[in-house]
């Protein structure tokens, strides 16, 4: 259970004063929590404690490296998406209360800046010949293969290599490879029907199921610098294609420890016997020295907002997803995050097994669009400094000429 402090307990332990507590968190550096009253702000007692440490070791180069690079300090400047206080927001509005009635469409529009007729055109987005010839040989592929295969054979670069924000086209453009990704997501042609409404076709949902599917990609478009976010912005800082950012982005979303946990879930899941409580086969399997995957969340000490806000639609309905995450959580003391919700949904939806990812790859595909648009604005390059800890060179037989990159 996550245990909080007061201000005041804070700074006492961190050794310093109220207002140098208060300049921690405008810096980043610590993050002020709700408490019961509006008036005050509490602190997780972990985080204090790794401030601590790190300010008694004095900040040396690897340790700031080591904890700015692993759920760290913040290192890039952004007014896309803001995680304060357990809550989340697009462009300052909160993103639960969004998912409420919104589309991914309109969602988009929010993040890249720009109408949702400006990006959504009426009309399907032109595709490359070599995409429908290439779909049968990727009928049975999973979709953190296929996606990025379909979607280069779907999506002119050109169409986004200008990177031109002011001009129309390029929204229509960003518009374009968004649903060019749906259709690779249903090994379909590309349509111009909302995207939530064309997963729910294919899926054959009910209107009930079609906007848990709308809510889920809205939950799932943007979470600040995660890993596969941060890789978007840095191919698009080297002045790559928009199309490349994106499969940059699939790319890195396909790993185990990001969009990929859903699929350590299923497997997690369709080991469990339905003849035996949820509790009893979870004390046995974490008796083992197994660990279940899919909850707790670092940037939300009391539960993940979006897996909340989905599993408030879903739970109720599904008792055994019920049982099972209410078990885990008495167990871990962690609550769900949205990747085990996503699961969830899946399965309480019938959808086919893989669709947890898709709905996380095509809700974040609105953010990584948006995280690279940022990026290409600044005109920067990222290209950050390692620190070496190799084998050091003999240095007295003279240096060669330093080389690129």
């Amino acid at each position: 259970m996550a245990v909080y402090l007061s201000a005041e307990e804070a700074a006492k332990r961190l050794g310093v004063s109220r207002q140098t507590l208060y300049a921690y968190v405008s810096r980043g550096l610590l993050q002020a929590h709700a408490a019961a009253d509006p008036r005050q702000s509490r602190y997780l007692s972990d985080e204090v404690e790794r401030l601590r440490a790190e300010r008694k070791r004095g900040r040396r180069p690897k340790e700031v490296a080591k904890s700015t690079l692993d759920w760290g300090v913040p290192v890039l400047e952004s007014a896309i998406t803001l995680i304060r206080r357990g809550r989340l927001y697009y462009r300052g509005q909160d993103a639960v209360r969004l998912a409420a009635t919104a589309t991914l469409e309109e969602t988009a529009a929010l993040l890249w800046g720009c109408a949702v007729e400006t990006a959504f055109p009426p009309g399907p987005p032109a595709c490359l010949p070599g995409y429908e010839a290439l779909l049968p040989h990727c009928a049975e592929a999973p979709p953190t293969e296929a996606l990025p295969i379909l979607l280069l054979a779907a999506a002119a670069d050109e169409a986004t290599a200008s990177w031109r924000p002011v001009d129309g086209r390029f929204f229509e453009s960003c518009g374009g490879l968004l649903r060019l990704l749906f259709a690779a997501a249903l090994r379909t042609r590309p349509s111009a029907a909302p995207l939530h409404r064309q997963l729910a076709t294919a899926w054959r949902l009910d209107e009930a199921g079609a906007d848990l599917v709308r809510m889920a990609l809205v939950l799932c478009a943007d979470h600040e610098l995660n890993a596969s976010s941060f890789t978007a912005r840095c191919i698009a800082s080297t002045g790559a294609s928009l199309r490349a950012a994106v499969v940059g982005g699939l790319c890195a979303l396909s790993g185990t420890r990001h969009g990929a946990t859903t699929m350590r879930n299923e497997h997690f899941w369709a080991g469990l016997a339905p003849e035996e409580t949820m509790a009893t086969q979870l004390e046995r399997r974490l008796a083992a020295g197994e660990r279940i995957p899919g909850f707790g969340h670092p940037l939300y000490p009391d539960g993940d907002v979006r897996a909340k806000a989905l599993l408030a639609r879903v739970l109720p309905e599904f008792p055994v997803a019920a049982d099972l995450l209410s078990a885990a959580e008495g167990l871990t003391g962690q609550a769900p995050t949205i990747d085990i919700a996503l699961v969830a949904l899946r399965r309480h939806l019938g959808l086919p097994e893989g669709a947890a990812f898709m709905l996380f790859a095509l809700g974040r595909t609105v953010g990584w669009i948006a995280q690279a648009m940022e990026q290409r604005g600044t005109e920067h390059l990222i290209r950050p400094r390692a620190i070496y800890t190799g084998v050091q060179p003999d240095e007295a037989g003279g240096e060669s000429g330093p080389g690129a990159g």
